[in-house]
């Protein structure tokens, strides 16, 4: 069985608007949000054992700022320039370059390639949860999808149970 948790970047700010894309930071609001995930992460015993990111500040901070949060012992981190605004395409070649023996993997990226990606690959689940997952996909979002596969390279176009979907908003209530 393998797991696929992706996670759509913090909150950014907008504060600079000089600053290139690639190089926005969090907001304070995205920073928040953080530590809510993480211990819903531990709580559903949701560790990664590799970390695929796209090498954008905003995505780096929070895969940073989670792994911080969740403590020992750290998944393998990869930053890829390949993941920055990544179609669901390239995100699976990715996945396929650096997975192959990881059971669980986390892909922190950006929309709209990774809202795409779990649309995708979601086949099934809960029937409300997929509605949600279908409606928005936001800032500090994470879909959590297992897979019914030994290897990451059978993983196909609606293969996946989706397990969980939460959103920082869901988080605080």
């Amino acid at each position: 069985m393998l797991t696929l948790s992706i996670l759509r970047h913090a909150k950014s700010s907008w504060s600079d608007p000089e600053l290139d894309d690639h190089d926005r930071p969090l907001a304070k609001r995205g920073a928040k949000a953080i530590p809510a995930l993480a211990k819903f992460i531990r709580h559903e015993k949701l560790r990664p054992t590799l970390a695929l990111c796209s090498d954008a500040m905003r995505t780096r901070a929070t895969l940073t700022l989670l792994l911080a949060e969740l403590g020992p012992p750290a998944p393998r981190v990869v930053y890829d320039e390949a993941l920055y605004l990544a179609s669901p395409e390239v995100m699976r070649t990715v996945l396929g370059q650096y997975a192959e023996d990881e059971p669980h993997v986390l892909l922190v990226g950006h929309n709209p390639g990774l809202h795409a990606l779990a649309l995708e690959l979601a086949g099934d689940g809960d029937r409300k949860t997929l509605a949600a997952l279908a409606q928005e996909f936001p800032t500090g979002a994470l879909a959590v999808l297992t897979f019914k596969a030994s290897s990451w390279k059978d993983i196909t176009s609606a293969s996946g149970h989706l397990e969980h979907f939460t959103t920082p908003r869901r988080l605080e209530s």
